[in-house]
């Protein structure tokens, strides 16, 4: 009854002219053009998966196979140099005392890519196409902004991470600058590899994938971890004997795991297979099986992320400064100004792990460790370039070639770590990461809260719209992983210790609280807040969520 009185106000607002909907609210919707009707709104995936339909049985594992792929492509993003970098700092400040949170952030990571997933596959939209026709211009600009300032964050800490394991590799005789140049031209090349099909693509990052297991596989093995401590850390939420340098920590892990722009991500790359979305009953399995593939990728990167707690945590908890500087001068592997003397804390990074890992298991531990720092970069920097691409395409409706699309949204994210590169010393990165994590900390939101607003709207997602619990849960879990994140940057901010800074700060966060009520103020009304719908607001989702999905898929019922 609901849906016939919408349809009814929509013919009597929204007259139709010339096949494409138009109506009072075009404010928030994107206007209309002939090029947008005619052509299929498309990205990479110009030849879609097809899907077997002659499998009757609930489960097929030819059916897992053919949606396998996505998932995989969305864990690489928790794999990233910037997350090895968080691992390898947890073991050493706290060692596996904090394995629980790092679980605890995967499964909450894990709830909040199913939502992305469904999103893509019920409306044939990503979330940056869907925030492009439901949000006014002023906002959805700002919100592209703000996601694409934490896809540069992250593509930073990427092709830095790069830079790194090559000059670990060369032992010190490619520059961090051409290793960036390096990173830039390779990734160039790697990109087009789906012009050899799509399933190709999805087998180099595999291939990817297996190189970092077996590469910190390695290393623990060969660090041999206490197991029993181990698993107590994993299963035991407690932290005895922490205090704020753990705590900090624990919150960096949370941010350095859940990763905004791959949200966007994710819901993009569900596309890429063959599924008719006018039949329910296919949805409902392609929901299914990338709920499965998802879950099954980021157990694997979860495994790959504890195999780097663990080397550090075993080799480096609890150690100083002077007992790296006594082990490695023995093996003539260490730097003379890389540690400082003294007994403080032993502060390590990817760089210094990598070096400190050859004092103490020797030259072996080190190159497998850059191979490894190597193959998590590459494929990291590859699918942040996705990202930009479907974030950039999707808020601005973009119709540019793919080589302009690349190179704008390359140039974008490299142009700063070029400069970085250029004008900093490869052993004196930690400020840098620690400024980059407070980037992309401050940026979830833009995510987080758009996929839980539009995955409950069931004027979009139809039969498939989040229920009760599942509303209630996601906005528990976002407002607690937005909080924990505010936590770090209010840490990282008085730890400036400048007046100047202070007051911008207080500027600047204002104008982000402003931006994020906003935000969250159509969540709530999205989630059935009535009590904050002022009249005008229930008329604009109601008109706005009809043309969405009529834009969206001119057959969908």
């Amino acid at each position: 009854m609901k849906a016939e009185q919408d349809e009814d106000l929509l013919e009597e607002d929204s007259p139709q002219e010339n096949g494409a909907e138009t109506n009072q609210y075009s404010s928030v919707s994107p206007p209309s053009s002939p090029v947008a009707q005619d052509e299929p709104f498309s990205t990479y995936f110009e030849d879609k998966v097809a899907i077997p339909d002659n499998v009757s049985q609930m489960f097929s594992f030819r059916k897992l196979w053919a949606f396998t792929g996505p998932g995989f492509l969305m864990s690489i993003a928790y794999l990233d140099p910037g997350n090895i970098e968080s691992d390898l700092q947890s073991g050493a400040k706290a060692g596996y005392k904090l394995l629980w949170i790092l679980l605890g952030a995967t499964i909450i990571g894990l709830l909040l890519q199913r939502l992305a997933a469904r999103l893509g596959v019920v409306t044939g939209m990503h979330l940056a196409e869907v925030c492009n026709r439901q949000y006014s211009t002023v906002p959805r600009v700002m919100l592209w902004v703000m996601v694409e300032l934490a896809i540069i964050g992250s593509d930073m800490q990427e092709v830095i991470g790069c830079a790194i394991a090559l000059n670990l590799l060369s032992v010190g005789r490619i520059p961090l600058w051409a290793g960036v140049l390096i990173t830039i031209t390779d990734t160039f090349v790697f990109l087009f590899l789906d012009k050899y099909g799509l399933r190709k693509l999805e087998a180099f990052f595999g291939f990817l994938i297996t190189v970092m297991a077996l590469s910190f596989g390695y290393e623990y093995v060969v660090a041999a971890p206490d197991q029993a401590e181990l698993l107590k850390g994993m299963f035991i939420p407690y932290c005895a004997g922490c205090g704020s340098v753990q705590l900090e920590q624990a919150v960096g892990i949370v941010g350095a795991v859940i990763m905004p722009h791959n949200i966007y991500l994710h819901s993009a790359l569900v596309k890429s297979r063959d599924i008719d979305r006018k039949n329910k009953n296919e949805v409902k399995e392609a929901n299914k099986y990338y709920f499965i593939e998802a879950t099954i990728a980021l157990f694997i990167s979860f495994l790959i992320n504890v195999f780097v707690v663990a080397v550090f945590a075993e080799a480096f908890y609890g150690k100083t400064n002077n007992d790296m500087n006594q082990k490695c001068n023995e093996t003539g592997l260490l730097p003379n100004d890389l540690f400082p003397r003294n007994n403080e804390t032993l502060q390590v990074d990817i760089y210094k792990g990598g070096i400190v890992l050859g004092c103490i298991f020797g030259p072996a531990a080190l190159y497998i460790w850059a191979i490894g720092i190597l193959a998590a970069g590459q494929s990291s920097t590859m699918t942040g370039t996705y990202s930009g691409q479907f974030v950039m395409e999707g808020f601005l409706n973009l119709r540019w070639s793919r080589f302009a699309r690349v190179l704008l949204t390359r140039s974008i994210a490299i142009t700063p770590t070029l400069l970085v590169a250029i004008f900093q010393d490869v052993k004196h990165l930690t400020g840098m990461n620690d400024f980059l994590n407070v980037l992309q900390s401050m940026q979830l939101p833009f995510a987080l809260i758009p996929i839980l607003t539009f995955t409950s709207m069931k004027s979009i997602m139809n039969d498939f719209a989040n229920g009760m619990v599942w509303k209630i849960s996601g906005g528990i879990v976002i407002l607690v992983v937005c909080a924990i994140n505010m936590y770090f940057v209010v840490v990282y901010v008085t730890a400036l210790h400048s007046v100047l800074l202070y007051v911008l700060a207080a500027l600047l966060s204002l104008a982000y609280l402003c931006f994020v009520g906003y935000l969250a103020w159509h969540c709530l009304v999205a989630l059935g807040v009535s009590c904050l719908d002022f009249g005008s607001r229930m008329q604009l989702s109601r008109h706005t969520d009809i043309y969405l999905l009529t834009d969206m898929d001119t057959d969908t019922g």
